[in-house]
């Protein structure tokens, strides 16, 4: 007789149906039947993806995560090292631009929007700033998602799931899927490919956005490898979507042969849609100056940030310009930041 997998539970509206955790589930699914909230949650703040190398924080250090007031503070409590440099920063890094580039030429519209490996939500906030309101984020990280609906994206839905395993959204079709700046890591492509169309059903579209031709951290394929497993020859080489946004024009495809040359790449599969009727270029307010800049100056908030993504941010000047230009928004001198960043 087979033994049925735990049931999912949830912690504070967020699901745990994350796959090869079924352990994990029952302790989480057992704690909540006898009123352990709080031990839950810190079980499932505790749990990491499996490229991540740091142990977990001490029990009574993520207990006091739902204390903290900001996106920053509670990052610093779950010990997110590196990664929290990226998501503290995300709203005017180079890689953020190109996936808004990406919503502004193939927008979804009135779709429902499922957003794989979301992260904390930066693009589920910036959609539903504009107007879009049946989103859905998914990521293997229980603790990113806790992040992203109590900070940066409270109107959205989640779920921990892996994508080739998540449970009935409830999402009709067609339906607009994006992942961005994840695919890469994702050892079986050719199946979350499937689970993502098959998400996106008839006549869907599917937008995979900043997914590394060459990097040490992934398992990354060639540009035509991407477009076999999407079933798409919709390309783009990730700088030039930086700078179409930057500029204020549509970002030029390219076909697969002419992009082994790029950092990254993204790609477009089934109904390309309609550009955006709104510029995402331009962010919207309230708006706060960059706080990259301590002291009239730019600051990277580490080497490896710096090596990733100094490079590719000329549109940051070094020294606070004053006055600051007509474009400051456009070219994140000033961004919209989280009320609680």
């Amino acid at each position: 007789m087979s033994t049925a997998a735990p049931a999912v539970p949830v912690v504070d509206g967020i699901p745990y149906a994350r796959a090869g955790r079924d352990e994990l589930r029952a302790e989480v699914a057992g704690l909540l039947a006898h009123g352990e909230v709080d031990r839950a949650r810190v079980a499932l703040l505790a749990d990491a993806d499996d490229w991540w190398t740091e142990p977990p924080p001490p029990p009574e250090q993520l207990a006091r995560v739902p204390a903290a007031r900001t996106l920053r503070a509670a990052m610093d409590a779950l010990g997110m090292g590196r990664v929290a440099d990226y998501f503290a920063h995300r709203w005017s890094d180079p890689t953020h631009l190109a996936g808004l580039a990406l919503l502004q030429q193939h927008w979804p519209g009135g779709r429902p929007v499922v957003d794989v490996a979301c992260g904390t939500g930066t693009h589920l906030r910036e959609l539903a700033r504009r107007g879009c309101t049946d989103l859905v984020g998914v990521d293997v990280v229980w603790a990113k998602l806790w992040l992203a609906r109590r900070f940066v994206c409270p109107t959205a839905r989640y779920v921990c799931a892996d994508v080739t395993g998540v449970p009935d959204l409830g999402v009709p079709t067609p339906a607009y899927v994006l992942c961005h700046d994840a695919f890469y890591f994702l050892r079986d492509k050719p199946a979350a490919a499937a689970a993502m169309r098959a998400l996106a059903g008839d006549g869907g579209t599917v937008v995979v956005g900043h997914a590394h031709v060459a990097d040490p951290h992934g398992e990354p394929l060639t540009p035509e490898g991407y477009a076999a497993v999407l079933g798409t020859d919709l390309l783009y080489d990730d700088a030039e979507l930086t700078d179409a946004l930057l500029t204020g024009r549509p970002p030029r495809p390219a076909p697969a042969a002419d992009l082994h040359a790029s950092e990254a790449v993204a790609l477009v599969a089934g109904d390309p849609r309609c550009p955006a009727p709104v510029d995402l270029g331009e962010p919207l307010p309230p708006l706060r100056p960059n706080p990259l800049y301590a002291d009239g100056e730019l600051r990277w908030p580490s080497e490896r940030y710096a090596g990733e993504y100094g490079p590719r941010s000329a549109y940051l000047p070094s020294r606070w310009p004053d006055p600051l230009p007509a474009d400051a928004a456009r070219r994140r001198l000033l961004v919209d930041l989280p009320e609680a960043w």
